[in-house]
């Protein structure tokens, strides 16, 4: 259990009940912190009206600077200049302590670290030396303040790799925020912890693929695209939403959801495949494939340092190639099922991600009160 802590969470979105799905990795740690006794209360940045959802309170900027409420901390997720940075240099005295959670872009370069953006997407080269001017700005910005704020501060990454970004990204040294920073990977939906995946029903489809925005290159739907055309004796589900096969030729036997699904929605639609296909080109842990792992079914992925740090174990996960298109999926998934059913790997379930959060947090308060 946690000391008596009162949490402000800043968000730049967030979950609702109309249908909202943004953000979700810190809703499912704010429920956790909750249950273990911590006041949560979420300022998103994203809304106008204050709302409650799954006993979450929820409020605006606007309702923040109308109160007089105090906390014990604040915890700032993927923190943005537009609000994160803007509220921290007119409210960060108020708050005794501050955790920053680094998820992956918010203090990134997009040119050096993320792939070349689809031809569709990419507008203008105006644009994309807008956004480049930006991320500069952005990290001259991080560079110069959070070394201000580090004597009250935690960094929290999701990852080693997510670390070694941060600091190649902003130029600091290890110096600059040791002992002021942690690992910590995030933890997966309750529905992930709780469900299984059963191997024994009729399956729809040999493989599924679940992405909330199909036009992110990161996301390889280019590839599972090609794989799918060169194993075409087998059916692929695509879901997700964007305009990518409005640009591009669907093979012929994807059939494809164009929609967002939430976790209930997710487990569903797994049980009706054989295997998750999930290439990824750049990801600071891969969430969405640790859950499906945790799930417990068979999982390809790409052959890259962060997918090992995040799955390296699971005996449900193949890595391949994103440069091989001709690759036998059938093969693969074969030998992963082989293996079926899998023992729970719990190394992603919320007593071992947000618990170490918790204590995180404990500690803050503890040398405060010392």
């Amino acid at each position: 259990m946690s000391l008596a802590i009162k949490a402000l969470v800043l968000a730049t979105f967030y979950p609702s009940e109309n249908g909202k799905e943004a953000h979700r990795f810190v809703h499912v740690r704010n429920l956790y912190y909750q249950e273990q006794g911590i006041d949560v209360t979420v300022l998103c940045f994203g809304t106008k009206e204050d709302y409650v959802y799954e006993n979450i309170r929820v409020i605006s900027l606007k309702t923040y600077k109308r109160q007089k409420e105090e906390y014990d901390l604040l915890i700032s997720h993927q923190a943005n200049i537009r609000n994160h940075y803007l509220f921290l240099k007119k409210y960060s005295k108020r708050f005794p302590h501050i955790v920053f959670f680094f998820h992956g872009h918010e203090v990134l370069r997009f040119s050096k670290t993320y792939p070349k953006p689809y031809d569709y997407v990419t507008n203008s080269s105006l644009k994309v030396m807008a956004r480049d001017v930006y991320d500069c700005f952005k990290l001259f910005i991080w560079k110069k303040y959070i070394p201000r704020l580090i004597d009250k501060s935690k960094l929290v990454f999701v990852s080693k790799w997510m670390l070694e970004e941060f600091l190649k990204a902003t130029k600091l040294q290890f110096s600059d925020i040791d002992g002021h920073y942690e690992i910590t990977y995030n933890g997966v939906g309750k529905a992930f912890q709780e469900n299984e995946y059963n191997s024994k029903i009729d399956k729809q489809y040999d493989f599924v693929t679940i992405r909330s925005n199909l036009d992110g290159s990161k996301y390889c739907i280019d590839v599972v695209n090609e794989l799918a055309r060169n194993n075409s004796q087998y059916k692929f589900l695509v879901v997700g939403k964007g305009e990518f096969f409005s640009h591009n030729v669907k093979a012929d036997n994807i059939t494809w959801c164009d929609k967002t699904m939430n976790h209930d929605e997710i487990i569903k639609t797994l049980q009706t495949a054989r295997c998750a296909l999930m290439p990824t080109r750049t990801d600071a842990q891969g969430l969405m494939m640790c859950e499906m792992a945790t799930f417990g079914m068979p999982v390809i992925t790409s052959d890259l340092p962060v997918c090992h740090e995040a799955l390296d174990g699971f005996a449900n996960v193949a890595m391949i190639s994103n440069e091989v298109f001709n690759c036998d999926l059938g093969e693969i998934c074969e030998k992963l099922e082989s293996g079926m059913p899998y023992v729970k790997d719990e190394r992603y379930f919320s007593e071992n991600t947000s618990a170490h959060e918790v204590c995180i947090f404990n500690s803050i308060m503890s040398e405060r009160n010392d």
